[in-house]
């Protein structure tokens, strides 16, 4: 232990990502030159990844107040909203972008793993999961090798968790070529009086590792997620946790028991830092410290030095604190489902955290230091607009010819089998959404997923949105945008958008045109969560998503600030679907459609346009056509609804003829451009369906909310016709639709 103990140098805490200023700044906290053990702990929890230094200011500007808050972001694990009946929803989404890069099997699987233990860690059970993936471009070799491990990694630990997968998005984008994105949510349901606190609490309470042993995969991994990717990269794999899914089936079934005892006076899961992350944070929390010893940690490999042992990331352990006293309930409990459950420690009184290795103090410092709102630094990084920001507002729709009918007829067959607009369905039938019996998805098509909330007529939607092409164009609108496409997905079920989660991916924060980026995103959220009263409830930052240049220079992704949002639906009888349910049907277009193609898949991948404005969107105007949407559903004036989105109008009315083999006659109008009316993506618009019999009753909600309305056609028994031209079948477009990804993936 002698080079655990030893002094720590300036250029070891530079390796280990601290700065200079950082390094003075720990001598003058401790009041001495910290050891490498000591030193290696601070290099954790003051990386971007545990210690949000560079992005606090901004987030704390959120809006964390709404009429269902039970935990607030920041509070806890997760975030809990109140849905009724005693009953509150746990959820979170949070990225695990690096380790996908590198090994992206084991880089997924444990964050789904992490996600659903900062859930049932508070005594959640995990009732969904869902998933927002990006990668380059899918004609790369890279690029199918990284979404099959993804895909795979993430089918294969959420079925065997035994929690269904119930929706997500994936997008491509050769900005994300070396550098995918994989954020993954979970959400859980709890009693509301039974949430279990990440707090230490009470002098002389014993301290319990508990659930799988400790490796050295892992060590350094928050340290990791705080640089950029590089050639050199792969020389980091031990950054990469390992998972395993049955281990932590276990565990989660033994944290319930345990929590349904009153021997718990405080749990955290071991993500981020592992053992030191839980025990400083929790300590901070209570205001105690702890006296660890780390020879007692259950260990997969041996001569493991101290700080190995406190920076391993290995999964499926919680550090637990229980009332004295009630050591024989907890070890016999764990005990039961096979799983380690070992005091390591006890809660002291002060702030020193001390860290024992066979009986030798190997290091000691201020817990409360380590922790954001505590030593933590919090920086205010210089932002600016970057230069080619100014050109993509000026950029003018007009120097793009308008297709004929014929033409756009070509563009729709593209943009069918383009991998961002055609069918995942080569990812979800990987996936098992059925899983489990506790909540059952409802599997009917719609624009949010559904989940019922057993024992109560009510259900959960719940959604991940965001289009990062949007965000890129401008920051602000598009941020907006995706909280609003969210929210109009969870409209256009029947639920009521309650809050949202966010994961906020961006380049370096010390590249002021990302740090731009990243101001004017929150600035467009918090916007967007106070006109439609989602609060949020907390997520993850992920900075340094780009990749080194040989010449030095980086190449960042998108900013992508992925939204998870949860609505509340009252009485699932009122859910609604997306799929068109008859012929006759009348199809009718809610909110304004303008001759706007900006920022579309259209102009992107077949016009070869990658600058200009971002959608028209009209903030005030999304939220009326929402809230109409959700009193026709009342109502029972519609029979499907399905939000304009990406590809434009033609993909949505496809996406609703597609399930049940229906068609559709419409005709366009002659005062806006042929490919915005078809293709375009502006925003805040619905399409809704109805009977003869109801169009009264559909037509008298519109009046009440004055919203622009359009009567498009009817639904057809097969046939595709757009202005008297036939477009084909839907059975022929289907077959494209529903095989364009998997004929990508196999070429």
């Amino acid at each position: 232990m002698q080079a655990s103990t030893a002094i720590a140098t300036l250029d070891q805490a530079q390796e280990m990502g601290l700065t200079s200023d950082e390094f003075d700044k720990i001598k003058s906290i401790m009041g001495r030159t910290p050891n490498f053990t000591e030193m290696c702990i601070y290099s954790v929890m003051w990386s971007e990844h545990c210690s949000y230094k560079n992005s606090i200011k901004w987030l704390k500007t959120l809006p964390k107040d709404g009429d269902h808050m039970l935990v607030k972001a920041g509070e806890e694990n997760a975030g809990i909203v109140d849905i009724g009946g005693g009953l509150g929803c746990a959820f979170k989404i949070e990225s695990h972008n690096h380790p996908s890069a590198l090994e992206p099997y084991q880089g997924a699987a444990t964050g789904v793993g992490g996600i659903n233990r900062d859930i049932f860690t508070m005594g959640a059970r995990p009732i969904a999961q869902l998933n927002s993936l990006r990668f380059g471009s899918l004609d790369h070799p890279r690029t199918k090798w990284l979404l099959e491990g993804v895909v795979k990694g993430i089918g294969d630990y959420g079925n065997s968790f035994g929690v269904p997968i119930v929706g997500g998005e994936l997008f491509f984008d050769p900005c994300y070529q070396v550098n995918p994105l994989v954020n993954a949510m979970s959400v859980g349901i709890l009693e509301t009086d039974k949430i279990i606190s990440a707090t230490a609490t009470g002098v002389g309470n014993p301290v319990y590792i508990v659930g799988s042993a400790t490796g050295k995969d892992g060590i350094q991994g928050a340290s990791f997620a705080s640089k950029d990717i590089t050639a050199e990269s792969a020389d980091d794999l031990p950054a990469v946790q390992v998972g395993d899914p049955f281990q932590e089936k276990l565990l989660l079934e033994a944290t319930l028991e345990l929590a349904a005892t009153d021997a718990v006076r405080g749990m955290q899961d071991m993500g981020a830092a592992g053992i030191t992350c839980s025990t400083s944070e929790m300590s901070a929390a209570g205001g105690v410290a702890m006296d660890i010893h780390l020879d007692k940690v259950p260990l997969r490999q041996q001569d493991m030095e101290p700080f190995e042992i406190l920076l391993s990331e290995s999964q499926e352990r919680m550090l637990v604190v229980v009332d004295k006293g009630q050591e024989a309930l907890v070890e016999g409990i764990f005990d039961k489902w096979d799983l380690h459950a070992v005091e390591i420690g006890v809660v002291t009184e002060g702030n020193q955290l001390r860290y024992f290795k066979d009986g030798e103090l190997v290091a000691e410092v201020p817990g409360d230091t380590l922790v954001l709102g505590g030593g933590a630094p919090v920086y205010d990084r210089e932002y600016s607009e970057p230069a080619w920001y100014a050109e993509a507002q000026a950029w003018n729709p007009d120097t793009v010819p308008v297709p004929t009918i014929e033409e756009a007829m070509a563009i729709a067959e593209q943009l069918v089998e383009n991998p961002n607009i055609a069918s995942k369905r080569w990812v979800w039938e990987q996936y098992d959404s059925m899983v489990g019996t506790l909540n059952r998805n409802t599997n009917r098509p719609s624009d949010a997923s559904v989940v019922r909330v057993r024992g109560t007529e009510k259900a959960l939607a719940l959604t991940v949105d965001c289009n990062a092409r949007y965000v890129d164009m401008d920051p602000e609108i598009g941020t907006a945008i995706a909280v609003a496409e969210a929210a109009r997905n969870i409209s256009c079920t029947g639920a009521v958008p309650s809050a949202i989660t966010n994961c906020l991916n961006f380049g370096n924060p010390h590249n002021p045109e990302v740090y731009w980026q990243f101001v004017h995103a929150i600035q467009g959220m918090s916007r967007a969560c106070r006109h439609f009263n989602t609060p949020v409830t907390g997520g993850n930052v992920s900075f340094y998503n780009q990749s080194a240049q040989p010449d030095g220079t980086a190449i960042a992704v998108f900013p992508t600030p992925t939204i998870g949002m949860v609505g509340i639906m009252e009485d699932r009888k009122h859910h609604m679907s997306l799929d068109f349910k008859e012929k006759g049907e009348l199809i009718f277009l809610l909110g304004e459609s303008t001759s706007c193609i900006n920022a579309s898949e259209y102009l992107s991948s077949i016009v070869g346009v990658k600058k200009s404005p971002a959608p028209h969107f009209n903030i005030d105007a999304e939220g009326k056509v929402q809230e109409c949407v959700r009193t026709a559903i009342q109502r029972g004036c519609i029979e499907a609804a399905h939000d304009v989105a990406d590809g434009g109008l033609f993909v949505s009315l496809l996406e609703m003829a597609m399930p049940n083999g229906l068609g559709f006659d419409i005709v366009t109008d002659d005062e806006i451009r042929l490919d915005a009316f078809l293709f375009g993506e502006g925003q805040s618009r619905i399409v809704v369906t109805c009977t003869e019999m109801q169009q009264d009753t559909l037509l008298d909600a519109i009046e009440e909310y004055n919203i622009p309305v359009v009567l498009l056609g009817h639904v057809t028994k097969g046939k595709i016709e757009i202005d008297n031209h036939a477009f084909g079948f839907c059975a022929e477009w289907r077959n494209t639709f529903d095989n364009a990804l998997e004929e990508e993936m196999m070429g």
